[in-house]
C-alpha cells in the first residue's frame, strides 16, 4: 500500500493515525532571513492570532502591526453540493487551497494619557460572526479596544475613456485631443462655428469586484486590564470579552454599554491570588460559558443563575499531586487557553506542561492528560530567567472531536488522538516538510496516579531534543494554531509565516 492509499484509509477510518502533509505557506521567509523580536525591530509582521470561520471557507490572521489578513478557500468555491459530495467520494483527500482575499488595518497604536500607558496595536484575538447578505463579519481586539468589522465585495466603478474625435470637435472653444491614455489635452485653437460634438466621461460599474472592509462598531473603555479573550455567543447577538479580572457581556448592536458578569477583583489588591487567563462561550448553550485561571482551574458558569456570576456551577481542577511544591508549580499550572469541542460536551485546556481534556459532566478530574513539555521540567530555572515559562500556547480540537493539537518550541506542534483508546501522537514542524526534523515519537499509554480509572496520561518521555537529536530552540515558538471546523486541516503561525497542513 502506497502513501496515498494509506492516507485514504486513514480518512475513511477515523481511528487510524493521520498522515499529515504540507498544503500551503504564506509569507515564508527566505533562507537566512530572520524576523527581529519586538524592541529590537518593529516585528509588525509576526502573526498573533489565527481563526477559521464556521464554514471553514475563510481564514483570518492578525499580526503585531494591528493588521487583519483574510484568506478564502478556492478549491471548493465553484462546486455545487451534489457534485462536491460525489468528488469527495472518489477523491476524499482533495488538496485544500486558500488564496489571499484582502487585508485591512484593524488597530493603530494609542496612548492612554490618564495612565501614561502606551497601547500597542497587536491583535490579541479574532472571532468570526454570522454572515449576512454575502458579507463577512468579524471581531478583532487589541489590549483595550474591540472592533466589529464588515467585509463585503463591492463592484468596481470606472471612468470610461474620453475619446473625442478632434477632427469633428470644433467650435468657439478649445479642441480636445486625446493623449496619455484618454486624458484630454487642451488645444488653444479657437475655431468659429460652435461645437459639433462633445463627449464627457461617464462612470460605469464593471463586472469586477473588490473586497472592502468597514468598521461597523468600536467597543472601548470597558477594560482596565489587558483583554485576553473574546468569544461569540451561539445566539448570534452577544459576545464576551475578558481581561485579567473581569468578564464583560456585550450586544453586537450596542457599543457604548456592556454588563460585567464576572469580577474576581478583591477589595484589596494585595489579596489577589489568581487572574482570568481565557474565556469561551459554550458552542450550543447560550447561557453557559467557561473561564480559566492562573491557578489551573476552569469554572463553568450559568448566566441564568444571577446577573453577576460570582459563583460557578462547576469547578474543574486536577487533584493536588502528593509531594513537595516548587516555586514553579503555580506558574506552570496556569491555563493559557481553553476550547470547547464542537458538540460542547468536552473542553480542552492547555497549560505550560500539558494538554488536558475535560468532560463537563465530570468535574472530578480530566478525562485525559497529554504530556507536551515533560522534558522541560529540569530546565524550569532557565526558562524562568528568559521568561519563556510565561509563553502562552494555544490549543485546538478537530471538528469531529477525535484529535487535538497544540504548539511547542522549535516551531513544532503536537497532534494527539483524544478519543477513548487512541494512542495517536505526532510531532510536526512548521515547514514545507513537516517531518523533516522530527519523526513521530511513539506514545506509551500509562495509568495516571488517580482514582479516576478513565484518566490516561500520554506523551513523550524524551529529553529536550527532537527525533533526530536536534536541540530545541526556545526562541522560535509556535503559539497560535487553528483546526478547520469540518476537515483534518491545521493552520499554524511560525513568526510571520502561515503554514497549512492536511491529512
Amino acid at each position: 500500500m502506497n502513501g496515498d492509499d494509506e492516507a485514504v484509509a486513514a480518512s475513511a477510518d477515523p481511528s487510524l493515525p493521520l498522515d499529515w502533509r504540507f498544503s500551503q505557506v504564506f509569507g515564508e521567509r527566505s533562507a537566512g532571513e530572520e524576523v527581529q523580536e519586538a524592541g529590537v525591530s518593529s516585528a509588525v509582521d509576526i502573526i498573533s492570532a489565527i481563526e477559521f470561520d464556521h464554514s471553514g471557507d475563510h481564514l483570518a490572521t492578525g499580526d503585531r502591526g494591528g493588521r487583519v489578513v483574510l484568506f478564502e478557500r478556492t478549491d471548493a468555491k465553484n462546486s455545487s453540493g451534489a457534485r462536491r459530495d460525489l468528488e469527495e467520494t472518489d477523491y476524499p483527500l482533495r488538496h485544500p487551497e486558500f488564496r489571499y482575499k484582502t487585508e485591512f488595518q484593524s488597530h493603530d497604536p494609542e496612548f492612554d494619557y490618564l495612565k501614561s500607558l502606551e497601547i500597542e496595536e497587536k491583535i490579541n484575538k479574532i472571532r468570526w460572526c454570522q454572515t449576512a447578505n454575502g458579507a463577512l463579519f468579524l471581531l478583532s481586539t487589541n489590549d483595550k479596544t474591540i472592533k466589529f468589522w464588515k467585509v463585503q465585495d463591492k463592484k468596481i466603478k470606472k471612468i470610461c475613456d474620453i475619446n473625442s474625435d478632434p477632427s469633428r470637435a470644433v467650435g468657439n472653444g478649445t479642441i480636445a485631443t486625446s493623449v496619455n491614455g484618454g486624458v484630454p489635452e487642451a488645444n488653444n485653437s479657437f475655431i468659429p462655428g460652435g461645437i459639433s460634438s462633445l463627449r464627457l466621461p461617464v462612470v460605469v460599474t464593471s463586472h469586477e469586484s473588490s473586497p472592502v472592509a468597514r468598521c461597523r462598531r468600536v467597543y472601548s473603555h470597558a477594560h482596565d486590564y489587558h483583554i485576553n479573550s473574546i468569544s461569540n455567543n451561539s445566539d448570534g447577538e452577544t459576545f464576551i470579552s475578558a481581561d485579567d479580572l473581569r468578564i464583560n457581556l456585550w450586544n453586537l448592536e450596542i457599543s457604548n454599554q456592556s454588563f460585567n458578569i464576572v469580577d474576581v477583583k478583591p477589595a484589596k489588591m494585595e489579596d489577589l491570588s489568581e487572574v482570568i487567563t481565557s474565556a469561551e462561550f459554550h458552542p450550543t448553550h447560550c447561557n453557559m460559558l467557561a473561564y480559566s485561571s492562573s491557578k489551573g482551574s476552569i469554572r463553568l458558569i450559568d448566566l441564568r443563575q444571577s446577573a453577576l456570576c460570582d459563583s460557578h456551577s462547576k469547578l474543574f481542577e486536577e487533584p493536588e499531586a502528593a509531594g513537595p511544591k516548587s516555586f514553579f508549580t503555580e506558574i506552570i499550572a496556569s491555563v493559557s487557553d481553553i476550547k470547547f469541542a464542537k458538540e460542547g460536551r468536552y473542553l480542552l485546556s492547555r497549560d505550560y506542561m500539558t494538554l488536558k481534556l475535560w468532560d463537563i459532566n465530570m468535574d472530578s478530574g480530566p478525562v485525559a492528560t497529554f504530556q507536551v513539555h515533560e522534558y522541560l521540567k529540569p530546565k524550569l530555572c532557565d526558562l524562568y530567567e528568559n521568561d519563556s515559562i510565561f509563553d502562552k500556547f494555544e490549543c485546538c480540537i478537530s471538528g469531529n472531536g477525535l484529535r487535538a493539537a497544540t504548539g511547542s518550541y522549535s516551531n513544532l506542534f503536537r497532534v494527539f488522538g483524544v478519543s477513548p483508546g487512541s494512542t495517536e501522537t505526532a510531532t510536526l514542524e512548521a515547514s514545507r516538510n513537516p517531518t523533516r526534523r522530527h519523526i513521530p515519537i511513539p506514545s506509551r499509554p500509562s495509568r495516571a496516579l488517580s482514582s479516576i480509572t478513565r484518566v490516561v496520561s500520554r506523551g513523550s518521555e524524551s529529553s529536550g531534543v527532537d527525533g533526530n537529536s536536534n536541540a530545541l530552540d526556545y526562541t522560535t515558538k509556535l503559539l497560535h494554531l487553528a483546526w478547520h471546523p469540518n476537515e483534518n486541516s491545521i493552520a499554524c503561525a511560525a513568526a510571520n509565516s502561515l503554514y497549512m497542513y492536511y491529512a
